[in-house]
């Protein structure tokens, strides 16, 4: 049985108190049966968000890591020290990690194996630019992100991976792919899934939606069959919105 997820990626935003507030808010709400709620926060508020949300339901996710355990690289963040101030899930692959800071589909092969090996639980980002769906070639580089990343892990590790197809074109601009576009590219995943493990591996993976999901469309979005729930950017950073979408299922 997969599980229905809403994770909300703050990306660059909310200092302490604005965390705090957000938070608290979140927390004011109640929480659906069936759907696993994430938040990821920027580094400097990681231990503060586990604290604040210690005994409750939302789990606090971080947006990046390093593939290295420790070492001279300045700025960068391992994953045990993620799972020093509680944190276990980390985001991987987002599509602004890959433009701005030119992270490739072995580097992050590199990263979703340490994570791994550290007993984390991983979202792995991928999907396609403008120019590669108006080129009819999205489901081709959507395949060879997946198999560069994740097809060399053994059938144990999907247990703890989280799918979330981004359709570059659709972060932060507006555009959203539709829910025909979303559920067919979701069902041609799953296949891949399928062929190269099996079936009930493909079954059990959530796959998430990522692309301006907002309360107005992310019921329609989240009725696709193989579309199990959203990484959410812009509208996770207003409470009403965010808990709009999780209840959306």
């Amino acid at each position: 049985m997969r599980n229905n997820i809403v994770a909300g990626n703050w990306k660059m935003n909310n200092d302490s108190s604005e965390t705090e507030v957000l938070l608290t808010q979140l927390k004011s709400f109640k929480m659906p049966e069936g759907v696993r709620i994430m938040v990821a926060p920027a580094f400097t508020q990681l231990a503060q968000s586990t604290a604040l949300l210690k005994g409750d339901a939302i789990v606090v996710a971080a947006q990046n890591m390093n593939a290295a355990a420790s070492g001279a690289y300045t700025g960068e963040v391992s994953a045990l020290m993620l799972k020093g101030v509680g944190v276990h899930t980390v985001i991987l692959g987002h599509s602004e990690r890959r433009s701005l800071f030119h992270e490739t589909d072995a580097g992050l092969a590199s990263k979703v194996k340490s994570a791994l090996d550290a007993g984390m639980e991983v979202i792995f980002c991928f999907g396609e630019e403008l120019k590669e769906r108006k080129s009819n070639t999205h489901f081709d580089v959507v395949a060879q992100q997946i198999r560069v990343a994740l097809f060399d892990l053994p059938i144990s590790a999907w247990k703890h991976i989280i799918l979330a197809y981004e359709p570059v074109w659709a972060i932060g601009t507006g555009e959203t792919a539709s829910p025909s576009q979303a559920q067919k590219m979701h069902a041609y995943i799953r296949s891949l899934i399928a062929s190269n493990y099996n079936q009930a591996t493909a079954d059990s993976v959530s796959i998430l939606y990522g692309g301006s999901v907002k309360p107005n469309n992310a019921q329609e979005i989240f009725a696709g069959e193989d579309v199990d729930g959203g990484l959410i950017g812009g509208a996770s950073l207003k409470a009403e919105d965010f808990m709009a979408i999780v209840n959306a299922f």
